[in-house]
This record gives C-alpha cells, sequence and structure tokens, in this order.
C-alpha cells in the first residue's frame, strides 16, 4: 500500500492501473477512520480491481465557527484500518496541494441543499461539492463509495454527478452502528462518558420513527414523536428532525414513497446526525 501527497502522484499510479484495464474504486474520507469507513474500503475491494481511499480534512466544508481545528487527525492508525481493509493508495493531501492561493472556482448547487444540515451549515455542501468533484477529477474512478449516514450528502453527490454527466458510479452503503446502536461517527470522539450514554437518544429515536412509520403514513405525527422522544435526554438540543424525499430532499407529508427521516442533534456542544430510510 503506497501513501502519497501529491495530485501528480496520484495520476501517475491510476494511470497505469488503467493502462492494464483495471477497474478503480475510490472512498472519500476526511480521516480518523473507523469501521464505518472500513465497511466502504471492503465495498470498493469487492467491486473493483483496486482501491483509493483519500484522507483529506476539507477546511472549505467547515464554517467559521466549526471544528475544524479540533477535527480529530491520525494518519497512522487510518494507514492500518486502509491496510486491513486492503486499500491500494492513500491520497493524503495538505490544503495548499488541493487549493492553490487564489483558488476561486465552486461547485455549487440549489435545492437539495438548502435543507436540512443545508440550513444551519450553508457553506457546508458548496466545500463538499467542490472538493468531491476535485478528488473525481483527480482520481478518475469508476466507482466512488460513500456512506448512508451522511444521507443529505450521498443524495448531493448523486445529483451532482448526473447532473454533470459524469462517469462515475456512486454506491451508498448502509450505515454502520455501535453494538447500542449508535451511529459510527469521528465526532463521538469528542463525547464525555456521560454524553456518549445521552447520545443514544439518536438512535432510539430512529428506532421509534422506523417502528411507527409501519402504520402512520403521517409524516408530521411520526416527527412530532421523534422530537419528544429526543426531548425526555436533557443533554440533548435538536436542531432538525424531518421526513424527506430520498432523492430531491423535499419534506414530504406522507410517508409513502422512497423517504428518509434525518435528524441532527447536539450532545452537549457536538453536534451528531443520523437517518433511516423508508420504503427503500
Amino acid at each position: 500500500m503506497k501513501i502519497v501527497e501529491t495530485i501528480e502522484e496520484v495520476r501517475k499510479q491510476v494511470k497505469e492501473w488503467k493502462k492494464q484495464g483495471l477497474s478503480v474504486g475510490l472512498v472519500p474520507t476526511m480521516g480518523y477512520l473507523h469501521e464505518g469507513h472500513q465497511s466502504l474500503m471492503e465495498a470498493a475491494g469487492k467491486e473493483n480491481d483496486k482501491v483509493v481511499v483519500s484522507i483529506f480534512v476539507n477546511p472549505m466544508q467547515f464554517g467559521p465557527t466549526e471544528d475544524l481545528a479540533e477535527y480529530p487527525r491520525d494518519l497512522d492508525h487510518d494507514a492500518k484500518v486502509c491496510e486491513k481493509a486492503g486499500v491500494d493508495l492513500i491520497f493524503h493531501p495538505e490544503p495548499e496541494e488541493m487549493y492553490a492561493p487564489d483558488f476561486c472556482s465552486f461547485v455549487d448547487m440549489t435545492g437539495l441543499t438548502e435543507g436540512l444540515c443545508g440550513k444551519t451549515r450553508p457553506i457546508h455542501f458548496r466545500g463538499v461539492c467542490t472538493v468531491v468533484n476535485k478528488l473525481f477529477n483527480i482520481v478518475q474512478p469508476d466507482r466512488a463509495y460513500f456512506g448512508q449516514k451522511d444521507g443529505q450528502q450521498l443524495a448531493v453527490v448523486r445529483r451532482m454527478v448526473r447532473d454533470l454527466n459524469m462517469d462515475i458510479e456512486i454506491i451508498g452503503c448502509p450505515i454502520v452502528r455501535e453494538e447500542d446502536g449508535l451511529a459510527k461517527s469521528s465526532r463521538n470522539t469528542y463525547l464525555s462518558q456521560e454524553e456518549r450514554k445521552a447520545a443514544l437518544i439518536l438512535a432510539k429515536t430512529i428506532r421509534l420513527g422506523e417502528e411507527m412509520a409501519k402504520t402512520e403514513k403521517d409524516a408530521q405525527k411520526v416527527i412530532e414523536a421523534m422530537k419528544k422522544n429526543i426531548e425526555t435526554e436533557p443533554l440533548a438540543k435538536i436542531d432538525y428532525v424531518e421526513a424527506v424525499d430520498a432523492v430531491s430532499m423535499e419534506p414530504v407529508k406522507t410517508l409513502d414513497g422512497e423517504c428518509m427521516l434525518a435528524m441532527a442533534v447536539y450532545i452537549g456542544k457536538t453536534r451528531l446526525i443520523d437517518n433511516t430510510l423508508l420504503n427503500a
């Protein structure tokens, strides 16, 4: 397994693979890898001849008050996870490698990015779309792998690929959870012992929504019940709980078609997200 830091090195290696007729899968990450990331790598390994993992904490998707400086980083740990998963190449650039000092070209999107996480993180998806577009251009993968935990991000990337006619297959992979149900996240490391217990309210509320949706199709009734459940946890503060169309991210009134129950909740100062797909 190679670890490279420059765009030139990645392109050189991928060109060699493509000359040999080999397929390439890409797993874009911000590092501090866990079992959720590992599941993406393993899926990529099953469906492609070679796997590239990018590890880049993208400054463009963090707002001025967000946790860019504190975001956890551990390349040694990440390299071990990648090697165990059979990854062939890690692309680990510095911000200066990805963004020139006079960088001024962005990929923007309307509609899908305005609700859910886009309400409180208005620049986030502009940063996501721009960096993912750059990674696609650099690596030229046949397939790229994203986790369903970031359900809105997955929908946004799929729409970008469709709208811009990119010749890449986007693969969404299921949420990986701890034994007690908490969705795996790099931000879980921010939680104190007490907050870690409190964070279980997210998974419990997702399960409540899933159960209710089996018989209750009024989206607002399900949302209200989910909110009331979260409010039973003193350390939890709701950012949003919503029911949206799984493709367009538009709010839905009835839970009939393929839709997503999605939430963002602060546990102390840590913002956690979770979701579930219905009728998928």
